[in-house]
């Protein structure tokens, strides 16, 4: 299959630039075609993960619980309140929405991979919450309605173009998906909703910045961790998100 395309290309109409030099760029585009061949291989026939008291099964095609994961996990147990609506955005293998339900009545898991949808619904079932949530299928916004009181959302770090459905969990073409993310977010909170996002330096975290800043949400870490991996300092984060008081106002009718 084509590689994915070198940092700092995108297609005509997009709105993404990178706000990273090129060396940088370049380097995480090298350190991401290493971590996508490792997960590869890592990912064999399929691997089952203790994680925070539960049981996950992820099959090939499904992108693995990292060392990091406990950044986004332990922050959606500490935040789910019993009345909460949640909705987990790429869900995965179900990992976030199935913390959340452990405490919210209404969990709502979505991801645009079909393999995922299915794993997280059968997670959900290994884990006794498939009662209290429900798997859809995806694209962004596209199949999800109503309104939430928390949103989670692990979105893929990389801007290049994946090349199958395993890679697409770690790369979204020159952001597309989390620039609609943002742009639709406040939509689907309830007054005072808030979101859980974690990301990290080896995607362009400026970029996240200032989408979550043009959207009018104030960010607060709640986690964060670093690495040293090939000589190259790595930070992740996890972010709570809530509206400015302008941005939670109801938008007049058109």
């Amino acid at each position: 299959m084509a590689h994915p395309d070198p940092p700092g290309s995108r297609p005509a109409g997009s709105s993404y630039t990178p706000t990273l030099p090129a060396a940088e760029a370049e380097r995480i585009r090298q350190w991401h075609q290493r971590a996508y061949e490792a997960a590869r291989t890592e990912a064999g026939s399929g691997r089952t993960f203790s994680y925070l008291g539960r049981t996950l099964v992820v099959p090939p095609g499904v992108q693995p619980i990292t060392g990091m994961s406990h950044l986004l996990g332990e922050a959606v147990l500490n935040e789910v309140r019993p009345d909460d609506r949640v909705l987990d955005m790429g869900t995965g293998c179900g990992v976030n929405a199935i913390l959340a339900a452990s405490t919210a009545g209404r969990v709502l898991a979505v991801d645009v991979s079909p393999i995922a949808v299915r794993t997280a619904r059968d997670n959900a079932e290994r884990n006794n919450v498939a009662d209290r949530m429900e798997t859809r299928h995806s694209d962004v916004f596209s199949h999800v309605d109503g309104r939430f009181d928390l949103i989670v959302f692990d979105p893929p770090f990389r801007w290049f173009a994946p090349r199958d459905l395993f890679e697409a969990a770690t790369t979204d073409e020159n952001y597309r998906a989390m620039t609609t993310f943002f742009r639709d977010a406040g939509r689907y909170l309830t007054p005072g909703g808030r979101m859980l996002i974690f990301f990290g330096t080896s995607g362009d975290l400026a970029y996240l910045k200032q989408l979550t800043d043009e959207a009018g949400f104030t960010r607060q870490t709640v986690a964060h961790q670093d690495l040293v991996k090939d000589g190259w300092r790595v930070d992740y984060f996890t972010f709570r998100l809530t509206r400015t008081a302008a941005a939670a106002r109801p938008r007049p009718p058109a």
